[in-house]
């Protein structure tokens, strides 16, 4: 039985179909037709408009955001592909809190799906530090389909293990 390290947490049933997918080699075939495409999000400076659009448009009076990059040193052996982090400061006699995101470089390749779900679920700390049930309802507010797009990303992540391990 092949381990599905991005999709433990999911019913048996549904890995059973994932298996049933990658043995039929129609893992690749599934995440192209529903998610064909890359986006025009190449650089550090296009994704911060491309973050401050959506914090805009869904979260006006959370923290503002200092810095957004895309960085290379995030990837899935640090089990994270984005990063909210919040750096303090002294400046004079006060203590300043600059707020950065970070996104994974490899959400350069991905769909454009895959990013805004990283960013709505980056953005939602904002407000929700921890993983719960306000946390989705939060990213669920912001982008419907996220459960959905979260789960398609564990597949495309799981796609891209078999690819690097697929010899040439």
């Amino acid at each position: 039985m092949t381990p599905l390290k991005y999709l433990q947490g999911y019913p048996a049933s549904l890995q059973e179909q994932v298996r049933q997918l990658i043995a039929g080699e129609r893992l690749g075939d599934y995440l192209a037709q529903r998610y064909g495409g890359r986006h025009g999000v190449q650089s550090d400076k296009a994704l911060y408009a491309y973050v401050m659009a959506l914090k805009q448009a869904h979260l006006k009076n959370a923290p503002a955001i200092d810095k957004v990059l895309f960085d290379n040193r995030l990837d899935l052996t640090h089990r994270a592909l984005g990063l909210h982090t919040t750096v303090s400061r002294v400046q004079g006699g006060k203590l300043k809190a600059k707020k950065e995101i970070r996104v994974a470089s490899l959400f350069r390749e991905a769909a454009p799906q895959f990013l805004q779900m990283i960013v709505v679920h980056e953005l939602a700390h904002l407000k929700e530090s921890d993983h719960n049930k306000a946390f989705y309802k939060l990213c669920e507010y912001m982008l419907p389909d996220y459960q959905q797009l979260e789960f398609d990303l564990r597949l495309y992540l799981t796609w891209r293990d078999l690819q690097s391990n697929t010899p040439t």
